[in-house]
């Protein structure tokens, strides 16, 4: 059994496009989806109804999917603004970006089922691998999530009541495949927003088999051009954001 595993898409119709066809041409049983499925990009809708018509597709939701459902923000808050421009300008840029984003999907009639996505997903792999999928880690789809940075024993902390053998997370939007003590984590990378030096889609495939599984970490080229050209059209209230991001230019 071939799965796909998919986090961070970001409402980026054009990098869930490069990754879908690549996959195909792979041929999957499953697609997961780990999360930060529709907020800050400018195509939420075309991403959900592509994610749609995908055959076996399981969904979890990520903070971001939380934000725009719930009016949830992430940081910086009001409190913390006081009279610094820039704080001010970033607030307001992510208060949009949001507001945008609900408007689409609730216009678009995705509202109620964003609203219902579980945190977690537990499934046992064809060899008796349990497999937990959770956005940030066990418990929790936001706060620092689990990064390469990380010593063993921070994400041995993180981890200490996870029964899971295989826990699958995105929220980080980095490449990861490690074995933490009884613990293997699997990050696939993000589809919309990895971190450079990588700027490609990037997703996993997790190949289960009756006697174990394997890991493939793929990358995916795509026209990032055209992305900051669309939020640069739609006047999204992101932008600035979201073409720092195209250009590898937020770490």
């Amino acid at each position: 059994m071939k799965i796909a595993v998919l986090a961070d898409i970001h409402g980026n119709s054009l990098a869930l496009d490069a990754a879908l066809t690549d996959i195909r041409m792979i041929g999957v049983d499953e697609y997961w989806v780990l999360g930060d499925i529709v907020a800050l990009g400018p195509d939420p809708l075309g991403v959900l109804e592509r994610l749609a018509a995908l055959p076996n597709c399981k969904f979890i939701r990520g903070n971001t999917d939380r934000y725009v459902v719930t009016g949830d923000r992430p940081p910086p808050y009001p409190s913390e603004i006081g009279q610094d421009s820039d704080m001010i300008r970033i607030f307001a840029e992510v208060a949009g970006t949001f507001a945008w984003t609900q408007g689409a999907i609730t216009a678009g009639g995705w509202f109620d089922w964003l609203s219902q996505l579980p945190l977690e997903r537990k499934t046992i792999l064809p060899d008796g691998t349990n497999c937990l999928c959770v956005h940030a880690h066990p418990g929790n789809d936001d706060g620092s999530g689990i990064n390469k940075a990380m010593s063993d024993d921070e994400i041995q902390k993180l981890l200490e009541e996870c029964a899971a053998d295989l826990i699958c997370v995105g929220h980080t939007h980095q490449q990861i495949n490690r074995k933490v003590g009884k613990w293997r984590i699997l990050n696939p990378g993000s589809i919309s927003n990895p971190l450079p030096p990588i700027l490609e889609a990037s997703y996993a495939i997790l190949e289960a088999m009756s006697d174990g599984y394997k890991i493939e970490h793929r990358t995916v080229e795509y026209d990032r051009e055209k992305i900051i050209s669309q939020v640069r059209k739609l006047h999204h209230p992101g932008a600035e954001f979201i073409i720092k991001h195209m250009r590898g230019e937020n770490k």
